[in-house]
């Protein structure tokens, strides 16, 4: 069974219709399955009154947990589709809510509209509904930073990855990615609660997104119009990022419209001095968000193509 062929039907599926709120509305999705899982598993082992060792040790039980069900239940699915093409349509369909091709366009292109009519309270709370940071104190161009920021960082880590490794290892691949990210976007935080529960879920979600994050680096920049200037600067300041893997998208992304993002921003109430990606362009505004957006497009297009190569190899 080709695996590429079928993610190719899952992206497609994405891209024309997104998860429909009335199919949420009647089994969920997904990603809420195992979020729910991960806090019953916070819940029960992470212990405020527990020593670090202890909570590290629950946090890895808790990864193995959460991956391992997802793996094993996905499998189990898999192992039962039917060879050919109709296996592939299926196979596909069931790994469509891994992906979030439409929301992540939609997200953003919610920020762009106020943006492009001066109105910054509703800008602001558009973007709080895709980043993790204060929102309340950003300016127009803070608003721009952090939804081009999220739009770089979530191609990764929404799009990339879980094609990348759904096209190697099919439904259980794509899946078991979806699992580690969601894991590290609940439990995987440096504060006192889930530093030492969170441990080891950080660290196997900056493992799986090693590949596919420069992978977004590299199809941002050959479809950016700078391409030469985009693997420069990918290249030059991907490691100044706090990140071991967000680095090389954003910073492929801004040189490639020309912006500069990272830069200090406001975390939990403390002040994050972070050096700036793409440093001495100007900060970008509503027309090179909605330029961003046409770069994503292209990039999609691009993994499309792709996809569609291996499928027909």
């Amino acid at each position: 069974m080709s695996f590429a062929a079928m993610m190719l039907v899952a992206m497609a599926l994405d891209a024309a219709i997104g998860w429909p709120s009335q199919l949420y509305a009647v089994i969920g999705h997904p990603v809420t399955w195992i979020g729910a899982l991960i806090r019953w598993l916070d819940i029960r082992l992470n212990h405020d009154a527990a020593p670090d060792p202890a909570r590290r040790i629950a946090g890895v039980a808790t990864a193995l947990i959460v991956v391992g069900l997802t793996t094993a239940a996905t499998c189990a699915l898999q192992n039962l589709l039917p060879a050919g093409w109709l296996g592939i349509l299926i196979g596909g369909i069931l790994a469509w809510p891994f992906l979030a091709l439409r929301s992540m366009y939609t997200h953003v292109a919610a920020v762009v509209s106020p943006l492009q009519v001066n109105d910054l309270l509703k800008a602001r709370f558009e973007v709080s509904m895709i980043v993790g940071r204060n929102t309340a104190v950003l300016d127009q161009a803070g608003v721009a930073r952090a939804a081009m920021e999220s739009l770089a960082e979530n191609t990764s880590d929404g799009i990339v990855a879980p094609l990348f490794w759904g096209a190697i290892f099919g439904l259980p691949g794509i899946a078991a990615y979806k699992a580690i990210n969601t894991l590290d976007s609940m439990i995987g935080h440096r504060t006192p609660r889930f530093n030492a529960f969170g441990w080891a879920s950080a660290r196997i979600d900056d493992l799986v997104n090693l590949i596919p994050a420069r992978l977004t680096g590299l199809v941002f920049a050959a479809v950016s119009t700078a391409p030469s200037r985009a693997l420069q600067v990918m290249w030059r300041d991907a490691g100044l990022h706090r990140s071991p893997n967000a680095g090389w998208p954003e910073a492929a992304m801004a040189a490639g419209l020309g912006v500069r993002l990272s830069g200090p921003r406001v975390y939990e109430g403390h002040i994050a001095d972070e050096p700036w990606v793409n440093a001495g362009a100007p900060d970008p505004n509503a027309a090179d968000l909605q330029r961003g957006l046409a770069l994503y497009l292209r990039a999609m297009f691009v993994l499309g193509a792709a996809l569609l190569a291996l499928a027909l190899v």
